[in-house]
């Protein structure tokens, strides 16, 4: 059979691989919107062409001969590779649409992701998003999630990951309880402090300062501290702060409001804190082999916004 022939016989296959699928000649002629007649003419026309029979009839059901499901095996992929192009070129010409399902940590999205996603959704009216916020990791491939924000040093190796901006921890406090308590000199005078943190472990909490810049006369140093309170997130240690409980190490994302309102100043600012938060936001995903569109319109606002971090 000459190229022209079988090139005319591709649609035939493809109805060939549904009716594999379905079963029967009703359901792959309803999946292919297509007359039951229709269906039966292609599949004859193409056991003609291939000179054997391959789909074996019975009175309730069809299932494929030796034949047509090494037909069916063969071209699999080569159709769901075309489809796959098809989406990913058809996405190109569309506006972002369809719903995202997007994770963030809890105080992340409630006190800088919140307002860039509304103008988000403004700008791309077809697109729909659910956001769970939550601290607690989530498994993006199990749970269904689009896409996550996570603040950490280094993205999973296993996920697609676009770094969104660069992030440092602080640590500050009211004036009224520098006044009250004395302002440290250094970070071993911490351990004089009611020093409010986030739990890592059932160990006592140690904060790594290094000098800014780095190489100056101080070297890094390690120092355990102590406090009346512990949470699991930012937003409770900027309030117990904000209320004169003690110092408080944050993110800057959850100091940022507070300091440029002077309601915190920063507390030791010739020295950085190492390991209480993470370096980065990253957008991250699993890793597939399209990227929707509303997915990458949603990163490229995020990262246009948060370009320049969080300045304090």
């Amino acid at each position: 059979m000459d190229a022209q022939k079988i090139t005319a016989l591709w649609s035939h296959l493809h109805w060939l691989s549904v009716l594999a699928q379905q079963g029967s000649y009703t359901a792959a002629a309803a999946r292919l919107g297509v007359s039951k007649a229709a269906m039966s003419q292609r599949i004859a026309e193409l056991e003609r062409a291939a000179r054997v029979p391959l789909v074996q009839r019975t009175t309730r059901s069809v299932r494929l001969t030796e034949a047509g499901q090494r037909l069916v095996d063969e071209t699999r992929a080569s159709f769901e590779q075309i489809a796959q192009t098809f989406e990913q070129v058809r996405d190109l010409a569309e506006q972002p649409s369809g719903l995202l399902r997007v994770t963030a940590p809890v105080a992340l999205a409630r006190q800088q992701l919140m307002p860039l996603l509304t103008e988000f959704l403004r700008l791309h009216p077809q697109v729909r998003i659910e956001l769970d916020m939550a601290d607690r990791l989530r498994s993006l491939a199990t749970e269904g999630f689009d896409l996550a924000i996570r603040h950490t040093d280094r993205a999973p190796d296993t996920h697609v990951a676009w770094t969104l901006c660069e992030t440092a921890s602080v640590l500050v406090a009211t004036r009224a309880y520098l006044r009250r308590a004395g302002t440290p000199k250094s970070p071993a005078d911490l351990q004089r402090h009611n020093c409010l943190h986030y739990p890592r472990s059932q160990d006592t909490p140690v904060w790594r300062f290094t000098p800014v810049p780095p190489g100056q006369v101080h070297e890094a140093v390690n120092v355990p501290v102590h406090g009346s309170l512990a949470a699991n997130n930012s937003e409770a240690l900027r309030e117990a702060a904000l209320a004169g409980a003690g110092i408080a190490l944050l993110p800057d994302f959850s100091a940022q409001e507070a300091l440029r309102n002077q309601k915190l100043v920063v507390v030791l600012p010739d020295w950085h804190v190492d390991g209480g938060f993470g370096r980065h936001l990253w957008a991250l995903r699993p890793y597939g082999p399209h990227v929707p569109r509303a997915v990458s319109a949603l990163v490229g606002h995020l990262r246009g916004a948060l370009a320049h971090g969080f300045s304090v």
